[in-house]
């Protein structure tokens, strides 16, 4: 096991996903030592061997220097990394149940898995859920498992603390290394103070609070830049029936300092793994509680028929669709990523093949291409992946442009 530096911290993170990948990443950066765990011996391979299993420009580079100098390796076994860890990082998926509430059976499981861990500690350790979790699901979830598994009392035997991500996909480790801020939420001072040591070298505006706090500003980001999302592309369309640039208009409005310019592009809609899940996951919260949930309910609807407005601005030109080659570009969710969960481009390439076009499907990442041909499963024999946008184009009536990838940007018409 990696052994404790002259300065930098033994870090454990259970769960090596985009989260987990990209926070062992930063903590290497900064002079720590990581232990890497997952259930995926796969994944535990691949970053032992230096590689990344998930695209995110330079991570690879990132984990592969950590192989290289000693500070990081990889393991299935969580309760060994935990045991010999000064803090502990939680960075398993929070996915949507089918009614849009949070699953936490994989926070669950790790903080079994970590309980059982501290039994053994000879320190004091903190554990930090950085996973995306409802309010009070530190205090009245996890700190109960960690406290029957090892018989241990939080704040005694062990700190507790919340510590949210905030990372745009694509330029995540860059967000990572200089972010807008740091939240840290904590069960106690002392909790705090461990988690802010490790952030030493970073330079930004730090927020501590108490855990439940953290948790929802979490939440609350989200749903504020998702809404500013929806009304953007709400704005467009009204633009779109008067002919005006929506661009244009909304480059008008970011100027304005109390607004600003970002998440004010006019599109197919927001995808990924945090917003529609997070959204859907805090409007369950706020049924929960008997709370008004309209602004979240409305957001939500839109995001799901605005991928079909892109359809119907295609038809006003081209119409019917039947028997008509049409360009589908960009399958990611946004640009500079492999990530096809929640993608706007899927409702989009169905709503086409519906319409009887033949659809052919290109993203400039391979990865995405080939995890969008996943995605459409048994209806994939539907659609035509194409290996460039030459292939894409050629003999086309018609294109969509589901994402701003600078490749796109430059196409003529």
């Amino acid at each position: 096991m990696i052994s404790k530096g002259k300065s930098g911290q033994r870090i454990a993170i259970l769960g090596m996903g985009y989260v987990g990948l990209v926070t062992a990443a930063t903590f290497l950066k900064l002079g720590h030592r990581v232990i890497c765990v997952d259930v995926l011996k796969d994944r535990v391979t691949a970053v032992n061997n230096g590689r990344s299993p998930i695209y995110e420009p330079g991570l690879e580079e990132g984990l592969n220097e950590g192989i290289n100098s000693g500070n990081l390796m990889a393991t299935t076994d969580g309760t060994v990394a935990a045991r010999c860890s000064d803090v502990i990082f939680i960075c398993v998926g929070t996915p949507s149940r089918p009614d849009g509430s949070i699953d936490l059976r994989f926070v669950r499981g790790a903080a079994k898995v970590v309980g059982r861990a501290l039994k053994g500690h000879k320190g004091h350790p903190v554990v930090v859920v950085k996973s995306t979790v409802i309010p009070s699901t530190c205090e009245k979830v996890v700190r109960p498992i960690l406290e029957k598994f090892s018989g241990m009392t939080a704040g005694k035997g062990f700190g507790l603390a919340c510590n949210p991500e905030f990372l745009k996909e694509g330029v995540a480790l860059k967000d990572s290394l200089k972010p807008d801020r740091i939240v840290i939420g904590g069960l106690d001072d002392k909790s705090r103070e461990a988690v802010l040591r490790l952030y030493n070298g970073i330079k930004a505006p730090v927020l501590l609070t108490d855990l439940t706090t953290a948790e929802m500003i979490k939440y609350a980001s989200n749903a504020f830049l998702a809404t500013r999302v929806g009304l953007s592309n709400e704005v467009a369309n009204i633009c779109s029936a008067h002919g005006v640039d929506a661009y244009e208009v909304m480059k008008g409005v970011g100027l304005d300092k109390r607004i600003g310019p970002h998440f004010l592009r006019a599109g197919a809609g927001f995808g990924g793994s945090c917003f529609p899940k997070d959204l859907k996951a805090l409007k369950m919260a706020a049924k929960t509680a008997k709370v008004p949930y309209n602004i979240l309910h409305a957001v939500l609807e839109h995001n799901e028929v605005q991928p079909l407005q892109t359809v119907e601005l295609l038809k006003q030109v081209i119409r019917p669709l039947r028997g008509r080659n049409i360009a589908l570009l960009g399958l990611s969710f946004k640009p500079d990523t492999d990530d096809v969960r929640e993608t706007r481009a899927l409702p989009i390439a169905l709503a086409l093949a519906k319409d009887g076009a033949k659809v052919r499907l290109f993203d400039t990442n391979k990865a995405a291409r080939d995890g969008f041909m996943r995605l459409l499963g048994t209806r994939s024999k539907s659609f035509i992946p194409c290996a460039s946008i030459k292939e894409a184009l050629e003999g086309c009536d018609g294109a969509i442009v589901q994402t701003e990838s600078k490749e796109f940007r430059g196409l003529e018409p």
